[in-house]
């Protein structure tokens, strides 16, 4: 059973439209509070926002019946709040636990303490956010704000398209700790599931697990010699080698032990075959390693970028380098955003092995699809190409693509018209959002897989919006404050 919220108020709860705020705060929890407040308390984006939540709730569950299950309005608001305070799951287990004003909207009394929030559940539940449910909540809290700020509701909106990086949790990968990795977990995972069925041969896997760890650490200190003597320099490669050579050997003969010992607990009838399959998982990292290792230090080869994994774990994560100042690489994932002249993000797209010109049209299309008043956008060199420009021109009414290369007398006429020049000037103000997402949980993805990391990027976008959202509300709430009372100090 699960419900988007209990409606049947309990002895002593605010009504979520009755919660007070403090206006003169500055601090984002209040700001995103009073965006979720003001989609509570307007029937029809309420309305909206639970028949799409609703769509995370599996098939064959039962709304009425069955062991309760955690409101779906309570998964959105510790969702966006972990996600715009940059928050592990222990600080919101924390918050939603302690912050009276929280416990509040998420429907509890002011003193009631009764009921305290098993980490395990926030995490079981904001993980069933899909990002295509968080798409659809995103549009509707995007015209929600937009129908607050539009002076004229017949105005087009104009964007600013750029991407950036949103890093995945990873630590520095070289061929040899990328190795170490695959082989913990082959040497742990396939000890437990040994140990559980009776069979022999891992009881020294704290023991094998150091030895190879040792190997790595040796491997790893071993640099190349920067004598002059041609000799000297010979004999330092010799012992680097013999150092590999050793680290290998020992991890391709806990390979062939742990190949041994899946197929003695498929012959043992072992019924977890998900934990065998990423066994084997593993174990094919491990040898695509050892291979790499082989080419590069005993052969001499230069290991192809496209041949490369940078993380056993994250395996989506991509080296990517964009040529900033101080930045000589970053890892994770390309992110794109399209944001409005009223600080909203209409839209999102996260690049898998993607460059900016090769999205720049469909961003641009699925942006238009969402938003029909749309009418123009900019963007930086990187979205140009020979078709980017035409294609956009049949999508938008104004397209701010400035071309790569040297410009014909027509490009300079065109980038150099007022308009152009204006649209250009304001285009940099992507960079304050890209900030800010940033600086509210996108600086790293601490979700894990490929559909965690969309999910975490989508609710960031959502959480984002909503803050913005709570923004113009506490602006619009404090003006009118500050007629009636002209001592009420604004906020600063």
């Amino acid at each position: 059973m699960r419900k988007v919220k209990e409606m049947q108020m309990k002895l002593g709860e605010v009504n979520i439209d009755e919660i007070e705020f403090d206006l003169r705060s500055r601090d984002e929890i209040p700001q995103l509070l009073l965006g979720l407040q003001h989609i509570w308390c307007t029937p029809e984006l309420r309305e909206q926002v639970f028949g799409i939540l609703e769509k995370i709730i599996p098939e064959g569950v039962s709304p009425d019946t069955g062991r309760p299950g955690m409101g779906l309005w309570k998964v959105l608001v510790l969702g966006t709040l972990r996600l715009n305070c940059n928050w592990d799951y222990d600080k919101v287990q924390e918050m939603a636990n302690q912050h009276s004003t929280l416990r509040q909207m998420l429907g509890h009394a002011f003193m009631d303490q009764s009921y305290q929030y098993p980490i395990q559940t926030i995490k079981d539940n904001v993980r069933l956010l899909k990002p295509e449910v968080l798409d659809e909540i995103n549009q509707v809290v995007v015209k929600a704000g937009h129908t607050l700020v539009k002076k004229n509701l017949e105005a087009g909106l104009k964007g600013r398209c750029d991407s950036f990086v949103v890093e995945t949790d990873v630590h520095f990968p070289t061929d040899i700790n990328l190795l170490l990795d695959a082989m913990r977990k082959v040497i742990i995972l396939t000890a437990r599931l040994c140990s559980a069925y009776g069979i022999d041969g891992w009881r020294q896997s704290s023991h094998n697990l150091n030895k190879t760890k040792k190997l790595y650490r040796r491997a790893q200190k071993l640099k190349a010699s920067n004598s002059q003597d041609a000799a000297k320099k010979a004999k330092q490669r010799e012992i680097i080698k013999a150092a590999y050579v050793s680290y290998l050997e020992v991890a391709q003969e806990f390979i062939v032990r742990a190949q041994a010992s899946i197929a003695a607990l498929r012959q043992r009838g072992c019924s977890d075959e998900l934990q065998l399959l990423h066994i084997e998982g593993y174990i094919q990292h491990a040898q695509r390693q050892i291979d790499q290792i082989k080419r590069r230090v005993l052969l001499g080869e230069v290991i192809p970028h496209n041949e490369k994994v940078f993380s056993v774990f994250e395996e989506h994560t991509e080296w990517i380098s964009k040529g900033k100042a101080g930045v000589p690489q970053e890892l994770g994932l390309k992110v794109c955003i399209v944001e409005d002249q009223y600080r909203f993000i209409l839209h999102h797209r996260v690049m898998e092995q993607e460059t900016d010109d090769q999205i720049a049209v469909s961003i641009t299309h699925e942006a238009k699809q969402r938003f029909a008043d749309l009418n123009s956008c900019s963007y930086d060199k990187g979205f140009h190409n020979a078709t980017n420009r035409t294609a956009l021109e049949t999508i938008l009414d104004r397209v701010v693509l400035p071309k790569k290369g040297k410009l014909s007398q027509h490009d300079k006429e065109r980038e150099h018209s007022p308009e152009f020049m204006q649209a250009r000037r304001r285009h940099s103000g992507v960079e304050s959002a890209i900030n800010a997402v940033e600086n509210h949980g996108l600086d790293r993805c601490l979700d894990h897989g490929l559909e965690g990391f969309k999910r975490y990027v989508a609710l960031a976008v959502v959480a984002r919006n909503m803050q913005v959202l709570g923004r113009i509300l506490q602006q619009k709430e404090l003006k009118r404050l500050k007629k009636r009372q002209p001592h009420y100090r604004l906020a600063a």
